[in-house]
């Protein structure tokens, strides 16, 4: 295992997992903490929009196979970042758990909705069905919501305060918790009146609150799979195959088992596969994907060329000097893919006010119970139940930890599909200031494709002048 993870760490100590478990600022806060006290790791960067977590260490100190088992060990998972493919089957399951858990739970909920909304005086006019105020029924609907599909917030809450910390899991379990259980005590007191609705009851709190928080799940999983696909775009741009001279043959090959040295032939209208130079042969190369130039550049033995820059006339033989990682689109996409999972100075802020949040929420939860039973409603158990869960819901950090980290991606993202790189989150965030963009030629910022603007027939033309 250790050797397996070996060949998939950086020679000079750096990897990117990805991490599966998190689900909130917290989660990443804990695993970042965790990793950086680790000895050997000199810096940890957990990205929660990402799901992933950027590693640089000294491998003579510390082995991968020990980072990994350090996030197992705060209760997360941890593998070495996978293909491209692979990530996209991940985030495809991902999104329909997470719809097919929303469904199933909105579908229970429903009817406890319904029930609620016949409380109001301003809904009276609302047929509800007599079933539906049952509170056996009630509970029948509520306890799968609050203990199956709601069973991850109970797993989340225990790991985190098994590590001594606390998440946006905590607050969930504990206010959808009271709720439900101070609704069953209160079922079990009214028995023998049950028939009916004797009492308020608060099924639907635990069940609603449980349904719109994995609304929100599913909403941050659509949003994540939308994120790589400026990744994708700049992956798109490779060619996935080569013809390489061996033994004298011209042969048909994936891009991937090129070699530094290969001998490669490159036809006109096909995409250079990796960085080389010419050593026979000459043409002009499309090298506006690179440089934003839409002339193209004229090459001859000796020059230069980049990989996924497009060969337009002539027959070009390489020789290859990069290939795979050290190409230079594979270092553009590399600098997007870090751009996209570093942190700018503001989520540093939001980071350190989210690790503290959750035990702060706790403790005006608690106060506003108090406070409500022996001053605002003196004895009111339900009212200073129903205003603690609203202020541990309500309070839940996830916006305050996602926020920052979304808009990095989505911007980052979205300015490498205008072919415009952001090296870290803090140039993103400092390009807010820019007065004033100098460039050095018009071809940057023109798109140097022709294209049909107006078609005038000629009697028309003829009557205009």
């Amino acid at each position: 295992m250790e050797k397996a993870l070996a060949k998939e760490a950086d020679p000079n100590g750096q990897t990117m997992l990805q991490i599966t478990g998190m689900t909130c600022a917290a989660c990443a806060t804990r695993i970042e903490k965790g990793l950086n006290r680790l000895p050997g790791v000199e810096q940890a960067n957990v990205n929660l929009a990402l799901e992933t977590a950027q590693v640089r260490f000294e491998p003579a100190e510390v082995s991968l196979e020990q980072i990994v088992a350090k996030v197992s060990q705060l209760g997360y998972g941890a593998v070495v970042k996978p293909s491209e493919q692979e990530a996209e089957d991940i985030r495809s399951r991902e999104i329909h758990k997470q719809r097919n858990k929303l469904i199933v739970s909105a579908l229970l909920s429903f009817p406890l909705l319904w029930a609620m909304a016949g409380h109001f005086s301003f809904t009276s006019w609302i047929w509800t069905p007599d079933l539906f105020m049952n509170p056996w029924f009630q509970l029948v609907l509520a306890t799968p919501v609050q203990f199956v599909i709601g069973w991850g917030f109970y797993v989340g809450a225990y790991k985190a305060l098994r590590s001594r910390s606390a998440n946006m899991d905590v607050l969930v379990a504990l206010g959808t918790s009271a709720a439900y259980f101070y609704s069953l005590y209160l079922s079990l007191k009214a028995l023998p009146m049950s028939h009916g609705h004797a009492t308020e009851l608060y099924y639907e709190t635990s069940s609603i609150l449980i349904t719109l928080i994995l609304m929100g799940k599913w909403f941050e999983a659509l949003a994540k799979g939308r994120s790589s696909q400026a990744i994708k775009t700049l992956m798109g741009l490779q060619a996935k195959t080569a013809l390489v001279i061996r033994d004298g043959e011209e042969v048909m090959v994936p891009i991937e088992t090129v070699v530094p040295g290969d001998i490669l032939i490159v036809k006109p209208g096909e995409k250079i596969p990796v960085d080389g130079f010419v050593i026979g042969g000459a043409s002009a190369v499309d090298e506006s994907m690179l440089t934003g130039e839409s002339i193209p550049a004229e090459k001859k033995e000796g020059d230069p060329v980049i990989g996924a820059t497009v060969n337009k006339h002539g027959v070009l033989r390489i020789e290859a000097t990069k290939v795979g990682s050290e190409t230079a689109l594979a270092q553009i996409i590399r600098v997007v893919e870090e751009a996209q999972g570093s942190k700018a100075p503001i989520q540093r802020v939001a980071d350190v006010i989210s690790g503290i949040f959750v035990p702060i929420v706790v403790g005006i939860a608690l106060v506003t119970f108090l406070a409500w039973f022996f001053l605002v409603e003196p004895g009111s158990f339900a009212g200073a139940l129903e205003k603690a869960i609203a202020v541990l819901v309500i309070a839940c950090p996830c916006a305050l930890g996602l926020a920052t980290p979304t808009s990095i991606m989505a911007g980052s993202g979205r300015a490498a599909e205008y072919g415009i790189l952001f090296k870290g989150g803090e140039h993103l965030e400092a390009a807010q200031g820019i007065q004033a963009i100098v460039l050095d030629k018009t071809g940057t910022i023109t798109r140097g494709q022709p294209e049909l603007r107006d078609v005038v027939p000629a009697a028309m033309a003829l009557r205009r002048s």
